[in-house]
């Protein structure tokens, strides 16, 4: 499989850490000192996460020069879709961009869910290598943080990013991809509201994302450096020999320590956060995005894309830039 093009769209409202501690007892200086963030992008009333997809999804369809129809299947990892349950977010992405040949469906693994997707379009392609396939990951976490909760509100912005890939017409394996979860600290990241809750009669749960930062901290760390280390086995090189790593932008501070703990300058990790937050599955497309348009990543490029999330799930792809 190829990637053939990317796109990404942030909403034009900047929040900075001054604008947030107007009305919680913060600071600039304390929030990017434990987190990395300067500032992040708030979807105003007319974004959500299926306008927010399809502005990403046109640029990477433009970036393709691929037309609507020629998709496929449109997948989009969220885990804010528009409706609670149905209709899928992909379906109002198909529809808005005229994807009339292709099927669509929601895809929640959380901040690791565009990985996910892509390896499920990776081998959607291989089975249809004369069709190509839109992943998108988008979010509008912003409709979801309780804004008076410091130890989150913070970390969280809003954005989309889209991939349209294709088959490569080479055989030749190009990647090393690894999915995994670990439902034991399903709790370390969860939103209530689900048919797991009976709400006593009158009583609506308040639906704000819940983490506990340090497990989560812990966690990330942990297998965030034994993803990369085991996909750099699996193809029996060093990650130093890594030209760049997109790991999860979820916090500076978990990238610091994932680069410590595994003795590799920052440099090797391409970094967004500061002005982007933590865009859960959006993450790693906005960062791929970036990093083609600013000529930052270039063919032939040996890169990792590395996440995690809620569930908890997390999942690397090693590959060579755009040949997965």
């Amino acid at each position: 499989m190829k990637i053939l093009g990317t796109g990404s769209y942030l909403p034009p409202k900047v929040v900075t850490n001054d604008d947030l501690a107007r009305s919680l007892d913060t600071s600039d200086e304390w929030i990017y000192s434990h987190t990395g963030i300067h500032s992040r992008h708030i979807a105003e009333a007319d974004d959500c996460t299926s306008v927010m997809a399809t502005k990403a999804a046109k640029e990477a369809l433009a970036a393709a020069d691929v037309s609507p129809e020629e998709i496929g299947l449109v997948i989009v990892a969220t885990s804010t879709p528009d409706y609670s349950t149905f209709p899928a977010t992909a379906c109002l992405v198909q529809d808005a961009l005229g994807c009339r040949n292709a099927g669509a469906y929601d895809l929640q693994a959380a901040c690791a869910g565009f990985i996910y997707a892509l390896e499920q379009g990776r081998c959607w392609v291989a089975a249809h290598p004369d069709r190509k396939v839109l992943v998108v990951g988008a979010e509008t976490l912003s409709r979801i943080v309780d804004w008076t909760d410091r130890a989150t509100c913070i970390l969280f912005g809003d954005g989309a990013g889209a991939v349209v890939v294709g088959a490569d017409g080479d055989a030749t394996p190009r990647a090393s991809v690894k999915l995994g979860a670990d439902g034991s600290g399903c709790e370390f990241i969860s939103r209530a509201g689900g048919a797991r809750v009976i709400p006593a009669p009158g009583q609506v749960p308040v639906p704000f994302l819940v983490l506990q930062g340090r497990p989560v901290f812990n966690f990330a760390v942990r297998t965030m450096d034994a993803i990369v280390r085991n996909l750099c086995a699996g193809v029996n090189i060093e990650p130093a020999a890594l030209d760049r790593i997109f790991a999860h932008q979820a916090n500076g501070r978990i990238i610091e320590a994932v680069g410590r703990r595994m003795g590799l300058p920052m440099d090797k990790f391409f970094m967004n956060i500061e002005t982007t937050g933590n865009t859960s599955a959006a993450s790693i497309p906005v960062a791929l995005d970036q990093a083609v348009r600013s000529g930052e990543l270039r063919e032939g490029d040996r890169i990792c894309l590395v996440g995690f999330g809620a569930g908890l799930t997390y999942g690397g792809l090693l590959m060579d830039w755009p040949r997965v």
